[in-house]
């Protein structure tokens, strides 16, 4: 009702400003009044019962204008006529405007409804997926732990079948981690911690020392002797073990691995370098896209699902910080960590 009162109203306004201007001659004053219909059928949504209450309003502003007026009969039919094109107008384009505003309400509606039913779905797979995770990767780890006991004993003879059995296992259980990663991510707010990360980084060091190959050599510098930031320990650990792990795999043997840690204000920042193949400028925009088409067969052969990189930044992005890529291709790529210094 508000509407209809608003429009008769600006319709009234448009009237009496033009009506005044034409020196109160009916006939000369369609400029204003023509202004005012289009006015409404740009902005209003009329109902057919309050449109045709606005055009019938038209023709009885006319009509009442005429009986204060002295014109001839000849006058009268045209002023009355004139009314009855204004009325047509007006109800012509309101009907036009308050179709298409329908039609386009329509449209977001059942696109409200289709994203809404694409979250549900997409919700209920994150779910299985979630559950089918969880229950794969029990037995992959009895797997693990069975193939570790046999490799304990000296000289078994089927040591390296075995170690390929292990091998496969942990393979596939870092595939499990990551999809498990891919569902809950966002879910659960970030649990942190102040860290010490000079010491927390060359811990990471020593047990890829340990487990790795020795012609392999990660390397570690900076000029700091103690640099904090508020971590999820896990996580940055992740984050750290999927960049070296990604360095290793595109670099040739006999090659160093590089962590460097530096400040800036505010700032710390963690590079973690490699001397391989590195990465085509073609694939740099596509790197840390989830099930990322950048992912490419390692140098021994290793697959790549193209979750890693995603899942690592989505964590540094969840720390407040950001992880983006240098690369020159056979030259190296240089992975660079930024986190804000816990505050002192």
């Amino acid at each position: 009702m508000f509407t209809l009162l608003f429009t008769l109203f600006l319709l009234g306004v448009c009237y009496s400003v033009s009506y005044i201007f034409s020196t109160h001659n009916t006939k000369n004053n369609l400029s204003v009044v023509l202004i005012g219909i289009v006015m409404i059928s740009i902005f209003f949504a009329l109902e057919l019962a309050y449109i045709t209450i606005t055009a019938l309003f038209i023709i009885f502003l006319f009509v009442v204008t005429l009986s204060f007026t002295t014109e001839n009969t000849q006058q009268i039919f045209l002023n009355i006529s004139t009314s009855g094109i204004l009325a047509f107008v007006l109800f012509t384009c309101s009907r036009y405007g308050y179709y298409f505003k329908s039609q386009h309400f329509l449209q977001l509606k059942e696109l409200e409804e289709r994203n809404e039913e694409i979250q549900n779905l997409n919700h209920q797979k994150g779910e299985i997926l979630g559950f089918v995770a969880h229950d794969l990767r029990n037995p992959l780890n009895n797997i693990e732990a069975l193939s570790a006991l046999i490799l304990t004993e000296e000289n078994h003879p089927d040591a390296t079948e075995v170690q390929l059995i292990l091998n496969s296992a942990q393979h596939a259980k870092h595939i499990i981690n990551d999809l498990i990663e891919v569902v809950q991510e966002k879910k659960t707010a970030l649990k942190v911690q102040e860290v010490e990360l000079i010491g927390f980084l060359r811990g990471i060091q020593n047990t890829w020392l340990t487990n790795t190959d020795r012609t392999r050599i990660i390397i570690f510098n900076t000029d700091q002797n103690t640099v904090s930031a508020n971590i999820n320990p896990s996580k940055f650990t992740r984050v750290i073990d999927n960049l070296i792990g990604n360095g290793i795999k595109f670099s040739p043997p006999n090659t160093p691995i590089n962590i460097e840690v530096c400040t800036k204000p505010e700032k710390v920042q963690i590079r973690i370098s490699d001397f391989g193949i590195g990465i085509p400028d073609t694939l740099k925009h596509l790197l840390f896209d989830q099930f990322s088409k950048a992912g490419r067969v390692g140098l021994n052969g290793e697959k790549s699902m193209g979750l890693g990189l995603h899942i690592s930044k989505d964590i540094i992005e969840q720390h407040h910080g950001t992880l983006t890529v240098e690369s020159q291709e056979n030259k190296g790529t240089t992975f660079i960590i930024s986190i804000p210094l816990a505050s002192t």
